[in-house]
């Protein structure tokens, strides 16, 4: 399908003046973008600007309050969980990672839980706030369920990513994966562009794989059988049991430590979204020298890096280089966007009163 490339900053001043047209602040709106944007720039399409539609909708039918107060509800000098009473995801885990930070930076660890809360884009883009303060960060979140569990033909659990960020020279380690073979994102990507899911991907209700993006992300809004295998893929075998049990354990540090509801019972069509995020930071001097502790884990990194190749493979990379590397590519050359979600910028535009003219072809 063809793509767009769209200049980075024509597209952070589009965005920004959409989210702007719903009553979110400047500061808010320029947060938002730079979290949707910052997905692009890491070269994970599906959770860049083609979400965009989906916010729309959640805005306007108000299952995302523009306004919403936030609240915390419980609080320790190391922990807190917040009810965010059904803020726009990216605005609440902001928050809550800046308290873990502080919480980190005042007593060496800030664990912090949110329930009743939305989307908030990718969970590496909080692990690496905590990093830029020379922290360990940790994000999960629950999602509406998607991932049928091994054996099972029922989605019971979300892609609940989980990710890491650590400082590192000379590039900083960032791992942000979801605990399915693949993201509802990628599914709804392929769907825009008419293509068949890969073979492994996704079963129907019988448990029997299909191509269908349609079918399973009707599946997952009518809360029909089917759904995305997880990490590993069906059965033991290639070890689907484990991406299960990753799954299980994100739903267990969002969800139910915060005290919301676990991904069976969530519903992107209800009015309330209900989604739990977990917020960690870590101050590794805890286990002793800073200095030495990233400055070991950095060789590693490169020893990694320098080990043997596989036949025909150009180099071996540690999680986070290729991030940085399509952001460069990003920067110099526009944001890609295939056609469907460019119509979809536009349909939006027009409803919101918004120029189109920062977005047109380059």
């Amino acid at each position: 399908m063809k793509k767009r490339y769209i200049k980075l900053n024509n597209l952070t001043v589009f965005c920004r003046q959409i989210f702007q047209s719903y009553g979110f602040s400047t500061e808010q709106s320029e947060l938002i973008t730079q979290v949707l944007l910052t997905a692009d720039c890491f070269g994970i399409e599906s959770h860049g600007v083609q979400r965009l539609m989906r916010y729309h909708d959640e805005i306007t039918r108000g299952m995302v309050l523009v306004n919403a107060q936030a609240e915390i509800v419980y609080e320790t000098p190391l922990s807190a969980v917040i009810d965010a009473n059904q803020a726009m995801g990216q605005l609440i885990a902001d928050k809550a990672m800046r308290l873990a930070i502080r919480k980190a930076e005042n007593s060496g660890i800030g664990l912090v839980a949110v329930r009743n809360s939305n989307h908030y884009g990718i969970a590496g883009y909080y692990t690496r706030m905590a990093s830029e303060h020379d922290l360990i960060g940790i994000s999960m979140t629950n999602t509406e369920a998607i991932m049928v569990p091994t054996f099972g033909c029922q989605a019971m659990l979300g892609t609940n990513p989980i990710a890491l960020a650590m400082p590192a020279d000379p590039v900083p380690f960032l791992f942000d994966a979801a605990t399915t073979v693949v993201t509802r994102g990628k599914i709804e990507v392929l769907h825009k562009q008419g293509k068949d899911l890969p073979v492994g991907w996704a079963i129907d209700g019988q448990g029997d794989v299909t191509p269908d993006a349609g079918l399973v992300l009707d599946n997952i809004i009518q809360k029909g059988k089917g759904g995305i295998l997880p990490l590993g893929g069906a059965g033991e075998t290639n070890g689907g049991h484990k991406g299960y049990g990753l799954a299980l354990i994100c739903e267990l540090l969002t969800g139910i430590m915060a005290g919301g509801p676990t991904a069976n019972h969530l519903s992107s069509v209800a009015q309330q979204a209900q989604t739990s995020h977990c917020f960690w930071a870590v101050d590794y001097g805890l286990f002793g020298s800073k200095a030495e502790r990233r400055s070991s884990f950095s060789r590693y990194l490169q020893e990694l890096r320098d080990s043997a190749r596989a036949l025909d493979c150009p180099r071996i990379y540690t999680h986070g280089e290729k991030e940085l590397e399509n952001s460069r590519k990003v920067e110099a050359e526009g944001v890609p966007i295939n056609e469907k979600t460019y119509e979809e910028l536009c349909l939006i535009a027009r409803e919101r009163a918004v120029d189109l003219c920062s977005i047109q072809l380059q």
